[in-house]
């Protein structure tokens, strides 16, 4: 049995008509299925525990990356596999999977995979899927949400870029990752990965693996902002990490501080001035 956890409004609609579709596709195969659309935050989650609880064998989330993360906190540490059908604006996580980004696709890609593990990230006790970090993004997916009633694709994220430029004062920082190392300063980004890619398809961590059981930790030091656009084409071609500005670690723990810090984690921003990161090894089964 399959259930379809669809939110309606992700994708401005756009989730609605994939689950439609998914709908059609999987009555015309005769693939025993159910269909439910969520109807309020944290709701994807109660649905997907509830499925694992009463034998689903996959779960589908229909929306964005909001809505894979809340179905995936459903079903970690579960039998029952997740697939995604991606339907919102950004659909960054699928890109780590190489899961297409045509509806239809993507269901004939996660009905032909099986299920494998990968893992997740807490941050202290909330679940994430794909990317935690603070600085200079989460002012860009401050302008980015509101772009994104009127744009789609990385076209939001874009203009969050251009206006966080002109905006963006960095703050002080303390960051610990691992057992050993502590980093004290102002930084332009500090970001946590388990994927690869966050604002609608930007290469932060080009070599994260969602199955190591480690993440990619990248930290940019802070600079004028008038040297910020030098540095966007190498961050849009995924070679952030050439740059003497950038460092790369990997480590399964990680914590940042700082007042009045602000965190995106998955696209949602959260005010905290510590959090603790960590990874979660096979925290769940996914079709890719």
């Amino acid at each position: 049995m399959i259930q379809l956890i669809v939110n309606p409004v992700a994708g401005n609609g756009r989730a609605r008509k994939v689950g439609e579709m998914a709908l059609a596709y999987l009555q015309s195969k005769n693939i025993d299925h159910e269909l439910v659309f969520t109807e309020y935050v944290g709701h994807a989650t109660e649905l997907a525990r509830s499925a694992a609880q009463n034998g689903r064998e996959t779960v589908i989330a229909v929306g964005g990356d909001g809505t894979v993360a809340e179905t995936a906190a459903g079903l970690m540490h579960t039998e029952c596999a997740m697939g995604i059908l991606p339907a919102g604006t950004g659909n960054d996580f699928i890109k780590s999977l190489g899961i297409p980004k045509n509806g239809q696709s993507a269901l004939e890609f996660l009905l032909s995979h099986p299920p494998r593990a990968i893992d997740a990230g807490l941050m202290d006790e909330r679940f994430f899927m794909n990317i935690g970090g603070s600085g200079f993004d989460v002012m860009v997916l401050d302008y980015a949400l509101i772009a994104k009633k009127h744009m789609k694709g990385m076209l939001p994220y874009l203009y969050g870029v251009l206006r966080a430029i002109k905006n963006f004062t960095p703050y002080e920082m303390h960051i610990e990752i691992g057992k050993d190392i502590r980093l004290d300063g102002k930084f332009l980004i500090c970001s946590i990965a388990n994927g690869m890619f966050f604002g609608g398809g930007i290469p932060i961590a080009p070599q994260a693996d969602v199955a190591d059981g480690l993440f990619d930790i990248i930290v940019v030091d802070a600079m004028p902002r008038w040297k910020i656009p030098f540095y966007l084409p190498g961050l849009l071609a995924g070679k952030i990490l050439s740059y003497k500005v950038s460092r790369h670690y990997r480590s399964n723990t990680a914590s940042m501080s700082a007042n009045g810090m602000r965190i995106n984690l998955d696209g949602e921003i959260i005010q905290m001035e510590k959090a603790a990161f960590t990874c979660v090894r096979n925290a769940l089964r996914v079709h890719w």
